[in-house]
């Protein structure tokens, strides 16, 4: 959609936030992808040699973790979590788009405290060097990138709450 028909249909044109986190869940596909062939790779190792990917599981656990906060400000800014409609079926657009737009801040803000929490945690982490069992790898920095996307959540979260107020009737 051009930036002149968003406007006229009173849906603000994508921007930056949109290309940030369609970016950041292309990076977060990249990241599973890397964990799915590294898991492969230590499977058939296992399996011809008897000796895999030392710490495969760590690396999973951790890419994991980061992935998933990668996708998570793309598939709101999308509207593609999953809703229950049971009782809103007959109510109109406006009443459902306030209503979305409450569940939008109300996610806003407890993104806002997973990112705060994350956050102290990482900081926490990062200064006594606390390490992964088998391989030492720091997760400090892991815990204060996710701490980062969820903040980013909570934004993107606030924007799509004003954006659904400036909807058509």
């Amino acid at each position: 959609m051009t930036q002149e028909g968003a406007e006229q249909r009173g849906v603000p044109a994508p921007g930056i936030i949109d290309t940030v986190t369609r970016t950041l869940a292309i990076l977060g596909g990249l990241l599973m992808l890397s964990a799915a062939v590294m898991v492969t790779v230590s499977v058939l190792l296992r399996w011809l040699f008897r000796s895999g990917v030392q710490g495969d599981f760590e690396m999973v656990q951790i890419a994991t973790a980061v992935a998933v906060f990668a996708f998570l400000p793309y598939c709101q800014i999308r509207r593609g979590n999953v809703f229950v409609d049971t009782f809103t079926l007959r109510t109109p657009a406006w009443f459902n788009r306030g209503l979305d737009r409450i569940w939008d801040l109300v996610y806003a803000g407890f993104a806002l405290l997973i990112g705060w929490r994350l956050m102290a945690g990482g900081i926490d982490a990062i200064s006594s060097r606390t390490s992964s069992m088998v391989l030492a790898i720091p997760i400090g920095w892991a815990i204060l990138a996710v701490s980062l996307m969820a903040l980013l959540l909570a934004l993107v979260a606030v924007t799509s709450a004003l954006r659904l107020g400036r909807a058509e009737p």
